[in-house]
Parts: structure tokens; sequence; C-alpha cells
């Protein structure tokens, strides 16, 4: 297909890819002239079936281009995907799904840069996150949402109120498919990452809804929802892992901030303790787990050293140096020396 030999293209033929992405935006913009001219049910769903596959195309050569070229024509491929999302008649979950993608391409290559193109976007990703029925979409828009925070930082503040909120609301529904949930945990994480101490008026409420999705227990005899538990307690435990770095700040003292979660370390530290005993436990939990032990002792140093003494400390850093993963034994080793440091 022309996208595997885009993603596979060599580097002698960068020209050929710089060629494609003029191709797939001529071809973007020919067919959104296009839409006025649908009359029936064929029409739209070839149209749509069009749109995703150009859509999707964007995205491959977005990641197989330089940033200086992604850069030099941002304006016209963001142009190109407010105008399709702006043209919902008849819109497909998949068409809206395939231009959320391209957009999270385009994020992670300007970084920063994105910033420019938040107010004009802003609204059809809290739309699309509000969008229950088409929950993969709101999916990929709770991922578009970390995305967007991990790229701008502290530049992603001012959108941060509209965010918590639709996050939130989600969290409380009853109509969101429930495979939804747990990324809204770790894009938690992604905004305490991105704008650090001011966090902080969100703290409450978010310590809330972790404490309560930790404690979650399912039928072990149903394998679909062993898999959703392991996604939520990973999905908590990267939550904690972006407040316990916002609070703490990157200077070499923790900042004061941290005291604001003292009081639900234990709670935290129980959490990793009853993942340890759980024999279901994913490697990507076991890793999550050993990250959130190791932060909490760059934050609470001496302070922790009580709670350290549990037997398992020792068994969860164990199971990590088992890991057939090399970064969960990479994470296990650091966490090992960070409890040996404080236990002296």
């Amino acid at each position: 297909s022309w996208m595997q030999l885009i993603s596979t293209a060599p580097r002698d033929c960068y020209p050929v890819v710089q060629k494609d992405l003029v191709l797939v935006m001529q071809r973007l913009d020919q067919c959104l002239n296009h839409e006025n001219q649908i009359v029936g049910t064929d029409d739209r769903l070839q149209y749509n079936e069009w749109q995703s596959l150009l859509c999707a195309t964007l995205q491959t050569v977005i990641r197989k281009l330089e940033r200086e070229d992604i850069v030099a024509n941002a304006d016209t491929i963001m142009r190109l995907l407010l105008r399709m999302f702006a043209s919902t008649a008849g819109k497909s979950g998949n068409v809206y799904e395939d231009a959320l993608m391209a957009v999270t391409a385009l994020v992670n290559a300007l970084e920063g840069l994105f910033a420019h193109y938040m107010d004009a976007f802003k609204q059809y990703l809290l739309l699309t996150l509000r969008n229950h029925a088409e929950y993969q979409a709101c999916a990929i828009a709770v991922g578009v949402v970390g995305d967007i925070c991990r790229a701008l930082g502290a530049a992603a503040l001012p959108y941060c109120d509209d965010f918590m909120q639709a996050l939130l609301e989600n969290l409380a529904s009853d109509n969101l498919n429930r495979s939804v949930k747990p990324p809204i945990l770790s894009a938690f994480g992604d905004i305490a990452m991105a704008i650090g101490s001011d966090f902080k008026k969100y703290l409450d409420v978010v310590l809330r809804v972790l404490q309560q999705a930790s404690v979650t227990s399912v039928d072990k005899d149903d394998y679909d929802m062993v898999d959703f538990l392991n996604a939520l307690r990973e999905g908590c435990l990267e939550a904690y892992s972006g407040i316990i770095h916002a609070l703490k700040g990157d200077a070499a003292t923790p900042s004061p901030d941290v005291q604001l979660l003292h009081g639900h370390v234990e709670h935290i530290m129980n959490f990793i303790e009853h993942i340890s005993g759980d024999p279901d436990h994913t490697d990507g939990v076991l890793r999550a787990a050993l990250g959130v032990l190791g932060d909490l002792c760059e934050a609470y140093k001496g302070a922790l050293q009580p709670l350290l003494h549990k037997p398992f400390v020792d068994n969860v850093i164990q199971q990590g140096r088992r890991s057939k993963a090399h970064s969960t034994k990479q994470l296990a080793n650091w966490c090992n020396k960070s409890v040996k440091a404080i236990r002296g």
C-alpha cells in the first residue's frame, strides 16, 4: 500500500516523501471541496472512506518527515484538518478518529509550536471528548489531551480547566464505555507534569477519584475485567507519578508542595503492596508501580523510611528484576538504589 511504501521509504527517497505530503494535501483539499456534491448514502460512505484513508496517509507522511518540513506545511495541514472537523454532517466516527490521529502526529512533530493552533482546535477536541456514543474517537481525544500537554508543557495551562472538566465528567458518566476511563487517569498525570504546581487546584478531586479507582475489584474469572483492572491500575499509577513530579518540582530539594500529598502516601504504598500480591498483574502495571515507589522515595526521602521496611517493598523490586522487559529491570534497579539510600 501507499502508506507502507512511505513508512518504509529509505533515506535517499526523502524527496519523494516530501512530494507525497503535497499530493496528500491536494487530494484532501479536493475531497473536502466535493462534499456538497454528495447525494446518496453510498456516496457518503465512499467519501468518508476516502477521507479516512487520506488522513491515515497524512499521519504516516508526518511521521516520516523532518521537523522543518512539517513546520513549513503545518498551517496548510491544520487548516485542512480543521475543515474536516467542522464539516460534521453525516460524519462517521472513523473519519473523526483518523483526523484525530493525524493531529496527534502533528502535535508530536511540532511540540510547543502547536500552541498556535489550540484556540481553533480546542472546540473540536472538547466536542469529541463529550461525544460518549463514539467512544473510540473519545478515547483517542483523551490521548490527544495527553499529547498536547506533553508537547506544550506550561503553555497548556489556559486549556486545562476545560480539559479537566470534560475528563472528570467522562469518569462520572455511566454511559461512556469503560475502556475510555483508564486513559483518562493517565491524562491526569500528563496534565500534572505539564503544569506543575498549578495542578494543585485540581488535586483534591483527582486524589478522590484515584482513591476510588485504586480499590476497584473485579471477578477474576472474567478475563476482560481482569484486563480492564490492569489498565485502570496502570492509569492510576501514571496519574500518581505525574502528580508527585508536579508537586516535587525540578529542583534538587523537593518543593514543600509535596506535603499536600502526604496524607495519601500510605494509601499509595498499600496500593503498590496490593498489586505486588496479585498474580494477575501485567508487566506494565509492575513497571508503573516501581516508578511510583521510586518517585515517592525521591519526594519524601527519610520521611518514607517507616513504610519502606514492609516486606512487599523488596518483593516488588525482586519481581521487577525478574521481568523479561529491560525497562522494568532498569526501573527495579533504580528503585532499589533509592530505597537503600533511605534505609541506610
